[in-house]
């Protein structure tokens, strides 16, 4: 359970340092949108590249922790909705569309396995390595924002964490911002 926390609680700030510019700034979520397509020809899902080496997060997270969650959790999540009949879903959509078609009438299997192939590939792109001599702890806007709204980043960590244990989904949590520009 511990190794999981700190998993979760690294991958979130890993994340952040990734989508700061997307809350305050630059939009990386189109461009994520537009680079996530189902398909890389015919009927059958692939899995994306990485856009980084296994081992580029480390110390942060692991080759081994990146190679298994890429090449097995993901691949997983893909295999299964090679399963599923083209009527289901439209293959040929972007993820980010066929995600937003999911409604109560979409089978469980299309539904939880798009939903955790769009959760890694977005966590996929949204992180990056450190940069030298920084420990990718959020700066700017979204400290300011993360402090204001969760009292401190240790408190954020804590929440976050929580939340992403209790969640379906083997601890997906996001941050995001909404309608309001509050961080939820």
């Amino acid at each position: 359970m511990e190794n999981r926390r700190d998993f979760l609680k690294k991958g979130a700030l890993l994340s952040l340092a990734g989508i700061a510019g997307s809350l305050f700034g630059e939009n990386r979520i189109s461009t994520i949108e537009k680079a996530s397509q189902l398909t890389s020809g015919g009927d059958k899902i692939s899995l994306p590249k990485l856009p980084y080496d296994y081992n580029a997060l480390e110390p942060f997270i692991d080759r081994e922790t990146m190679t298994i969650h890429h090449t097995k959790h993901h691949q997983a999540y893909i295999d299964k909705l090679n399963t599923a009949s083209g009527k289901e879903f439209d293959r040929s959509a972007s993820l980010a569309e066929s995600c937003k078609k999911v409604n109560e009438k979409t089978s469980a299997l299309v539904r939880n396995n798009l939903g955790g192939h769009y959760n890694h590939d977005l966590f996929w792109q949204l992180m990056r390595p450190a940069a030298k001599g920084k420990d990718n702890s959020p700066e700017g806007k979204i400290n300011d924002a993360i402090a204001a709204q969760f009292g401190s980043l240790k408190k954020f960590k804590s929440e976050f964490a929580d939340k992403a244990l209790k969640q379906f989904g083997s601890g997906w949590c996001w941050l995001v911002k909404d309608a309001g520009n509050k961080l939820v």
